[in-house]
């Protein structure tokens, strides 16, 4: 090889690797600034899928990147059972990927005003225990550990204590069910409705205490709360060993915090300060719409988070 041709493709190569290098640092360096430019939040909130789509697409997969991007360590998702297994494996692969938590998902089936665990009907429990087995299954796929359980209906027929062992004798049985896989099905009671059986937070405690296992535990749920109690700080110091999950909502509209009544700084503080290591979810809806309103959601939850 001639001297001259030697040289040339020397100085061409030595000019590709300061490229390649010069690209691999402008990607290190942009990896770097997104890691430094994401939130970092005190607590692990959980957005759920629809609630950033006009930021983020359609795409369920999309949605979870972009709730990873804004620093949300957490998702959770009340249809879970309802999808399918690759969506469900596709959706347990990316929050591995961002080391994202799954919070809760229904269990399908487990108690509505139809089927109702405080009847004492055999039926209704059979379709609750096979929801529970199938959780199992979903469970795994997506790394979950908490699936919620909402009893079902009051059964005005029946004495309320009747109600409370029909029920309590059916959570028993779900509970044999979910503790040898380390879950726990988590009980929310809800303002929903009058007919609904499970409405107050000392019932609800009352309720898992006499299940007594690690596999039924209170899910508080601050909106519903809120609408049937209020005292939030004082009933969660009252029922504190026995939640496991927390959701949110602000009251009234059930909308993002700094949108109601309720002061999420002073309860997340609360929470936190209690050495609180689960998930909240954000079960609410975005009090305005598009773009702007997804924005405010995440602006809702910075300041609310900044207690410290």
């Amino acid at each position: 090889m001639k001297r001259r041709s030697f040289i040339k493709k020397g100085a061409a190569a030595a000019s590709f690797v300061s490229v390649g290098l010069h690209g691999m640092n402008a990607l290190n360096n942009h990896k770097k600034k997104e890691f430094m430019n994401k939130h970092h939040f005190n607590l692990k909130y959980a957005p759920h899928f629809g609630m950033f789509k006009n930021h983020a697409g359609n795409d369920p997969i999309d949605q979870l990147n972009f709730m990873a991007e804004q620093g949300f360590t957490a998702f959770e998702d009340n249809r879970m059972m309802t999808r399918d297994t690759a969506m469900q494996t596709k959706i347990g692969e990316t929050l591995a990927k961002h080391n994202m938590t799954m919070g809760v998902f229904v269990v399908d089936k487990g108690g509505n005003m139809a089927n109702t665990l405080a009847a004492g009907k055999k039926e209704h429990v059979d379709i609750f225990l096979d929801g529970c087995k199938r959780a199992v299954e979903v469970a795994k796929r997506v790394n979950a550990k908490w699936m919620t359980v909402v009893p079902g209906g009051y059964q005005r027929n029946l004495p309320i204590g009747i109600q409370d062992a029909n029920v309590i004798e059916a959570l028993r049985k779900g509970a044999e069910i979910f503790e040898p896989h380390g879950l726990t099905m988590v009980l929310e009671p809800l303002s929903d409705s009058p007919n609904l059986y499970l409405q107050k937070s000392d019932q609800t405690y009352m309720i898992c205490k006499a299940v007594n296992s690690p596999a039924c535990k209170i899910l508080y749920d601050i909106y519903h709360l809120q609408k049937t109690e209020g005292h939030i700080i004082k009933n969660i110091d009252l029922t504190w060993d026995e939640i496991a999950y927390f959701q949110i909502g602000d009251n009234p509209g059930r909308k993002e915090p700094t949108t109601g009544e309720i002061n999420y700084k002073n309860v997340f503080k609360h929470i936190h300060e209690k050495g609180f290591s689960g998930v909240l979810g954000m079960e609410h809806g975005n009090s305005k719409k598009g773009k702007n309103g997804e924005t405010a959601v995440i602006n809702a939850y910075k300041a609310s988070d900044n207690f410290l």
